[in-house]
């Protein structure tokens, strides 16, 4: 008998997919149930808007509500430039639609990106699209 066998049955809790894997459209709730009683319901939900942040976007907004807003305590938390945190911060607007008319932003320079890219405040993804731009 295995050790993990020998514990009760731990229930994992996944992040529901947000796009279809198949076409990449947006994917519609059409059934809610209850983990306890057995319950379905079943209909079109509307979802939640911040549902398709991803784990570092979820962590971003948690981070900024936590700070009141103040992007200087944002920066500190997480350990990058305020130019970093600004970009993270608009990023975060634009995916919930709320970016409307983008502010004028200081661009880094290649080599504040990869000072951000080497004390691990970008990762190397990120640190390639801001080149780009560059």
């Amino acid at each position: 008998m295995t050790q993990r066998s020998s514990r009760p049955q731990e229930r994992l809790e996944h992040r529901a997919p947000s796009d279809c894997p198949v076409c990449g459209d947006e994917l519609a709730v059409i059934r809610l149930g209850c983990a306890s009683c057995g319950t379905e319901i079943g209909g079109v939900f509307r979802t939640c808007e911040f549902c398709a942040l991803n784990e570092k976007e979820t962590e971003m907004l948690r981070v900024f509500l936590a700070s009141r807003g103040n992007l200087r305590e944002v920066e500190k938390h997480l350990g990058v430039s305020y130019p970093t945190a600004r970009l993270r911060f608009a990023e975060l607007l634009e995916k919930l639609g709320l970016g409307g008319t983008p502010e004028p932003q200081a661009a880094l320079t290649r080599e504040e990106i990869l000072s951000e890219v080497a004390s691990g405040a970008l990762t190397p993804d990120e640190a390639q699209e801001l080149i780009s731009r560059l």
